[in-house]
């Protein structure tokens, strides 16, 4: 059986603008999923450094749960599960009434779980400073904050931006799964132009390639980021 290729059904209405939509879904999920990566899971990974053994219990619970449930069974129950847990009202109204509640959830459970992630680059940053140069702001008066604000955190964040390149990319690539819950990414616009046109080589090519042309956009800054803060003789400054 003879397969019809035919790669012009990828620039015809509404297939291009399908795809194009997709798009713009995906890098808003990622985006957002990211902001809020970044944020919960840097305070995270500080509070797994500090010295309260319960604050750092807080932390090591927090990343071992998130990290360590499958992402697709995380998708589920932001969108299934957590409306029926909330109470009627609230319930109701982030099945129905709230804006976009399948984007909501997918966003809410890259971030959540990409911040367990984070939080260990963050926390191994962090440690990787040698320990003589905290006491050193020790000596010099500093408190523990001060010595966070200025060297433990400035300089670990400039360790870890290969790593945090990583993991952008990964929730990136993640935002695919957003599909099982209603998701109109890339992924679920090109299997809508398959069923439409039963033409799924091209539409997941396409998608493959808008994926990879996504990451090596990203990578090629995160070069120059990671050129720009590199801190020589610290950590291994090797390629994402």
């Amino acid at each position: 059986m003879n397969y019809n290729w035919n790669w012009a059904v990828l620039s015809q209405e509404p297939y291009f603008d399908w795809l194009v939509s997709g798009l713009g879904w995906t890098l808003l999920v990622s985006a957002l999923g990211w902001l809020i990566a970044f944020s919960l899971g840097s305070l995270i990974g500080v509070i797994r450094t500090l010295p309260n053994k319960y604050l750092r219990f807080f932390g090591t619970a927090y990343v071992e749960l998130f990290r360590n449930v499958p992402l697709l069974v995380q998708m589920f129950i932001w969108f299934y599960v957590l409306p029926e847990l909330v109470g009627d009202d609230l319930g109701r109204w982030m099945k129905r009434d709230m804006p976009f509640p399948e984007v909501t959830s997918a966003i809410l459970c890259l971030g959540t779980y990409t911040a367990s992630r984070v939080a260990e680059q963050v926390r191994a940053g962090i440690e990787s400073i040698p320990r003589g140069q905290v006491m050193a702001g020790y000596a010099m008066g500093m408190t523990t904050k001060q010595v966070y604000q200025y060297l433990l955190i400035p300089v670990g964040y400039r360790i870890i931006v290969p790593p945090m390149t990583s993991e952008f990319l990964t929730i990136f690539k993640n935002s695919s799964l957003a599909l099982t819950i209603g998701v109109a990414e890339v992924l679920y616009q090109a299997r809508q132009i398959e069923n439409y046109t039963f033409q799924g080589f091209e539409a997941f090519t396409a998608a493959t390639l808008i994926y990879l042309v996504v990451t090596m956009i990203v990578v090629l800054i995160m070069d120059r980021v990671e050129t720009r803060t590199r801190i020589p003789g610290y950590g291994v400054q090797g390629k994402t």
